[in-house]
Formats: structure tokens, C-alpha cells, sequence
């Protein structure tokens, strides 16, 4: 049971990396998509741009490598590579049994740096999609993570003071950000480490 503080009276969530376990399944669709240009893309530079829409992830890597990758194009190729690998998407158990606990309790959203199409589709596939009353993208708002903006947006459409949201995020331009917006901020990346000791411990 997750003890909230009394006074939060709203929760937003990250998507990716915080309620789906998504990001290897990301990290094999961008090294596919660039490999046929010819070029590599390192892991822990990927984990470095975790939040940064697909499209900008593509213009960065141009201006920082010289690459002539199309980025429109790119970025499409990388999610519908993703998207062919939507089935083997899987909950962050912890963070996800925090979602159902306050489920009908308080408003909360989602504020993730994907696209709608993508983040619909994988709360959809762990079937969690339902419980939030507002999905915010990098695409309605002027500035993505870390500007503050996506969790003010957010928090907005929930109609909560961000100083009353908890924001659950697990990188480190969303941790940025949602401490920007003013908000409760919890890093769940330690919330992985159990969740993946608890699988471990599931009989094969």
C-alpha cells in the first residue's frame, strides 16, 4: 500500500519507464531504424534522451553526429517497429498496483514525452488506460520534458494546483521537469529493482 501525503490530491504519471517496462523494447526499435542508415545508437546515450520526443531524439543525433537521418521518417519507423512488439510490453508491477489503489480516488494523468498513438496503445495493453482522466504528449504542449510544461499541462486538465500532484517519473529530464512544475516528485526507478525481484522470485 502506497502511503500517499494527505495533502496530494492529484497523481501524474511518466509512461514509459514508469508504468510499462518499455524502454528495452524502445532501445531495439531506435537500433534497428538506425542501423538502416548505417549508424549506431549507444545505450547509454538512449537512456540519456529518455523523455525527448522520437522526432527531436533524431534532429539531436544529426546535430551531434553529423547523420542526414530524415527525422519525421526515422522517428515513424522506429514506432512502428515498436508498435509490432506492443504484446510483449509489461507493467511495472509496483507502480501499476499504485495506479489501481487510487483508481476512481483521486484524478490523475499521464504526461509522457511519446505520442498519443504510442502511449494510448501501451496503457491500453496493460489494460490501465481507463483510470486516467487526461493523457498529455510532448505535442500539446510549446516546450517538452525537462521544461516544466507537460506536468503543468497535466495537472491542468486534472484541475489540481500542481503543489497538490505527485508526479512519478524514472528519468532524469522528467524528474526535471516535474520538479519545475513544482510538484511532489518520486523517482521510481527503485521501484524496477523490486519489481524485478518479485518476477525472479515467480515459478517458471
Amino acid at each position: 500500500m502506497f502511503e500517499l501525503p494527505t495533502d496530494m490530491t492529484g497523481l501524474i504519471f511518466d509512461c514509459d519507464g514508469t508504468i510499462a517496462d518499455t524502454m528495452p523494447l524502445h532501445y531495439r526499435a531506435w537500433s534497428t531504424a538506425l542501423r538502416e542508415h548505417g549508424h549506431d545508437f549507444p545505450e547509454a546515450l538512449f537512456y540519456e534522451m529518455a523523455g525527448i520526443p522520437s522526432v527531436r531524439i533524431v534532429e539531436l543525433l544529426n546535430e551531434r553526429h553529423g547523420y542526414h537521418m530524415p527525422p519525421v521518417e526515422t522517428a515513424d519507423r522506429k514506432e512502428r517497429m515498436y508498435l509490432e512488439t506492443i504484446q510483449q510490453v509489461r507493467a511495472i508491477e509496483p507502480v501499476v498496483q499504485i495506479v489501481h489503489q487510487f483508481a476512481g480516488k483521486l484524478p490523475m494523468a499521464v504526461a509522457t514525452g511519446g505520442t498519443r498513438a504510442i502511449a494510448s496503445k501501451t496503457l491500453e495493453a496493460l489494460d490501465v488506460l481507463q483510470h486516467f482522466a487526461a493523457l498529455v504528449t510532448a505535442d500539446d504542449v510549446a516546450h517538452g520534458k525537462p521544461a516544466p510544461d507537460i506536468f503543468l499541462e497535466a495537472a491542468r486538465r486534472i484541475n489540481v494546483d500542481p503543489k497538490f500532484c505527485c508526479a512519478f517519473e524514472d528519468a532524469e529530464l522528467g524528474l526535471q521537469s516535474a520538479r519545475a512544475a513544482g510538484m511532489l516528485v518520486i523517482d521510481v526507478r527503485p521501484m524496477h529493482k523490486a519489481s524485478l525481484r518479485a518476477s525472479l522470485k515467480e515459478p517458471r
